[in-house]
């Protein structure tokens, strides 16, 4: 994957502050990987103009670390999004993911009040 990505990536995620650099994305998605396993991010739809390419996306995996200020529930959570991202030299130089975090908290309370206190 890192051979996809521009020198100077720059993400800007939902989760997070912008960054930029390989190592500070990895280190992002670490963090989600380590609180969601069997993560995924899948593009259902994908439109590009030119330099630009715009995606419709589901975000989902199992809830096992604390994630979002929720205890681990270790069921699955989904959540919707988009994403811009900028092309530049064959590279991806330029992400910026904005997800439905409203329809991410409904769900990761649902499944807390379901699982109950740990």
């Amino acid at each position: 994957m890192g051979e996809l990505l521009a020198e100077g990536f720059i993400f800007r995620g939902s989760l997070g502050t912008e960054m930029t650099g390989h190592a500070a994305f990895w280190q992002y998605v670490g963090n989600v990987r380590s609180a969601l396993a069997h993560y995924r991010c899948d593009i259902l739809e994908c439109v590009s103009e030119g330099r630009l390419a715009f995606a419709k996306m589901r975000f989902s995996g199992v809830h096992v670390g604390r994630f979002r200020g929720y205890q681990p529930s270790g069921l699955p959570v989904q959540w919707l999004g988009a994403a811009l991202f900028r092309l530049a030299d064959g590279h991806i130089a330029e992400l910026w993911v904005l997800g439905d975090l409203a329809a991410l908290d409904a769900l990761l309370a649902s499944n807390a009040r379901a699982t109950g206190p740990s």
